[in-house]
């Protein structure tokens, strides 16, 4: 059975967060209200994400209209933006615009004559003129959507910008092993290469793994493997490091729960070039991240230097008149770094000159940077952490990942739960479509932190507040 078509009137702001909506509803129509028209044109100016969508959004508007000669009655069809390769299943509806006068007596009665009721308006006149047709207003704005609902008119939310449809099913980057994992094992053999112990195995839940994912028996005290590889039937399991252990600390700390010694695993892994952490306040991620890049840059001499960079808020816009230079000015952005630096580099053996020695090293070895200035850099043999990244759009995300040049890692760090960007969701985020995207990938590798361990009284406060 075939679906009903649809009209769907775009909200201004659909536009300013995806400009690819316009090809995004396949056979579906695509009605555009004059109102929104004027705010494209009203926000077009300026250097920041939205700006740059608005302009871009104009662009394919006008490469619609001149494909039909500016002959707009019979619509414009959507078919020849083929080339745009947004989906397997290409648009084939058509765009409409309003056109025509305006009804003198305002819909619903009552309301100001401000944007969001002018599209409302011209909604509720378009399904009135096309009573045969469905139609639905998309609007990210979610007081919008309930003005239409109180009309009777459907309104839904732009859904596919969506990595996922529910949180819950995102990637957790670890596993718990059922109880008779071993028993269900088929073909096991076992190696040591040095201090490492690796497995080769069939197993009937093997489709449900990932590379790099780690794998956990029931018990605390069990085993902990990393998935290797998966190769032609058969999975190659390692032991996974144990830094809990004194013996394996990384710059002076230690993981002090099963995720917090996962994330170390694929932190000072080299062969890993992408690290997405995330977790609430508290359970390290931060730490963690710093305490793997110093040793590994002062220690390991793997990296030249590190490069420490936030989601300033609101992202993208102008840092500000602060005094100094870019370093200086994202200085009050950057405070969850710097306190985790002054711990990792605070410790009393030695006394204050050697304290004070060991800060300056550091600091010499790392650079604070906006991503205001990020694009057309490459980063050669650089450790870069990025904090706060769920506040980044997918877009971004993939401006600054694809700012990695040979010898690179980059690290993404977020709580999914502290979104401030607007019109970003849990779902939509930036750090969640790395996430799940980079999931398959043999040089990534993904842990959710769950258990928090900054104190007692931070852990209760997060629980019971």
């Amino acid at each position: 059975m075939t679906r009903a078509k649809r009209i769907y009137v775009l909200d201004t702001n659909v536009l300013m967060h995806d400009p690819s909506a316009l090809f995004r509803f396949e056979e579906h129509d695509i009605f555009l209200p004059m109102i929104v028209l004027e705010e494209l044109d009203a926000a077009k100016k300026g250097m920041s994400e939205v700006s740059r969508n608005v302009r871009q959004a104009s662009r394919f508007l006008n490469d619609l209209i001149e494909q039909v000669d500016g002959q707009l009655a019979d619509g414009v069809p959507l078919e020849h933006a083929s080339w745009l390769n947004l989906s397997d299943r290409k648009a084939s509806g058509k765009l409409w615009f309003e056109t025509g006068k305006r009804p003198d007596e305002p819909v619903p009665n009552g309301t100001r004559r401000v944007a969001d009721n002018l599209i409302l308006e011209a909604s509720l006149n378009l399904r009135n003129a096309r009573p045969e047709s469905n139609v639905v207003l998309v609007s990210k704005d979610i007081n919008l959507r309930i003005k239409a609902t109180i009309n009777a008119l459907p309104a839904e939310d732009y859904q596919n910008d969506r990595a996922l449809d529910d949180l819950k099913l995102l990637y957790q980057g670890a596993k718990e092993m059922v109880a008779e994992f071993w028993e269900q094992a088929e073909d096991l053999d076992s190696w040591t290469e040095g201090s490492d112990t690796l497995y080769r195995l069939k197993h009937p839940d093997m489709d449900q793994w990932h590379v790099n994912q780690f794998l956990f028996a029931p018990e605390n005290s069990g085993a902990e493997l990393r998935v290797q590889s998966m190769k032609d039937g058969e999975a190659t399991l390692r032991v996974a490091t144990d830094y809990r252990s004194e013996t394996n600390s990384v710059w002076g700390i230690m993981a002090r729960n099963r995720e917090q010694n996962f994330a170390l695993n694929l932190l000072c892994d080299e062969d890993i070039d992408f690290v997405t952490l995330l977790g609430t306040a508290g359970t390290g991620k931060t730490l963690l991240a710093l305490a793997a890049a110093l040793a590994q840059t002062l220690e390991g001499k793997q990296y030249t230097e590190i490069i420490m960079t936030r989601a300033t808020v609101p992202v993208g816009e102008d840092i500000g008149f602060l005094p100094g230079t870019e370093e200086e000015k994202m200085t009050p952005w950057m405070g969850a770094l710097t306190d985790n630096l002054e711990f990792l580099t605070g410790g009393e053996s030695g006394g204050e000159w050697a304290r004070q020695a060991t800060q300056d090293l550091v600091n010499s070895r790392i650079k604070i940077r906006s991503l205001n200035f990020m694009r057309g850099r490459t980063f050669l043999n650089r450790f870069v952490i990025i904090d706060e990244a769920q506040n980044l759009t997918p877009k971004q995300m993939k401006t600054l990942l694809t700012r990695a040049g040979p010898g690179t890692k980059m690290v993404c760090l977020g709580n999914l739960e502290q979104i401030d960007t607007p019109y970003l969701t849990e779902t939509t985020s930036g750090l969640t479509f790395a996430v799940d995207r980079f999931k398959d990938w043999e040089y990534g590798g993904h842990i959710t932190l769950r258990r928090g361990e900054r104190s007692r009284l931070a852990d209760f406060a997060s629980s019971s507040l």
